[in-house]
């Protein structure tokens, strides 16, 4: 993180413009679009408020990493300029999904265990490859680190919805579907707020 603080703008600028960045970056939007669909589907079939948020999280990666391909090799003040946007996302992510899990809580849900454990599994495939793939890009200005982190908190919330489905399944009830949502919600709120911190500091570099 503070790595990219120290790096001048062109050895940031050359770092943008990697074609494989590039090209992890198109096969990542790829992967988050195709599971956004499979999961909005997923998730209003089993009345899983646990796969609706994890679809939207599909959907928002899916913009961010658009985003950054956007604004790869441009100025690095516009690159953290983007990455504020991201992180902008990632809070207003966390927040609704904290709503719509206590939401979930007063008016009742009955999720289905199986769909979540079958839906969840892919989820989690899908977010560990690419998350993979993106692990050494993880340094870097605040737009790159911004990808990493965003990854990372998908692949640990697919395990989260894994065990939320174990709870369902084991309870019979609803309480661990909406308890993993809160979780989800966290670690987006937590994300956004490092990436707000190097977006400070890289727009006081720039």
């Amino acid at each position: 993180m503070g790595k990219s603080c120290c790096e001048t703008n062109e050895q940031d600028d050359g770092a943008a413009n990697d074609p494989r960045w590039r090209r992890v970056l198109w096969l990542a939007l790829a992967a988050n679009a195709a599971m956004f669909a499979v999961e909005i589907g997923a998730g209003i079939a089993a009345d899983s408020r646990v796969l609706l948020a994890d679809a939207l999280d599909f959907l928002g990666d899916a913009a961010n990493y658009a985003i950054s391909l956007g604004v790869a090799g441009m100025a690095l003040a516009w690159r953290a300029r983007a990455a504020l946007v991201k992180a902008a996302t990632m809070l207003v992510f966390g927040l609704w999904v904290l709503g719509y899990a206590v939401y979930g809580l007063l008016t009742g849900a009955s999720p289905e265990a199986e769909t979540m454990g079958l839906v969840g599994t892919l989820a989690l495939v899908v977010n560990v490859a690419v998350a993979l793939m993106l692990f050494r890009f993880r340094e870097g200005d605040a737009n790159r680190r911004s990808v990493w982190i965003c990854s990372r908190n998908d692949a640990i919330g697919n395990l989260a919805v894994l065990v939320a489905a174990l709870g369902v399944f084991g309870t019979g009830q609803a309480w661990p579907d909406l308890f993993v949502a809160t979780i989800m919600a966290g670690l987006a709120i937590w994300g956004s707020t490092e990436v707000f911190v190097q977006v400070r500091r890289e727009l006081a570099h720039a």
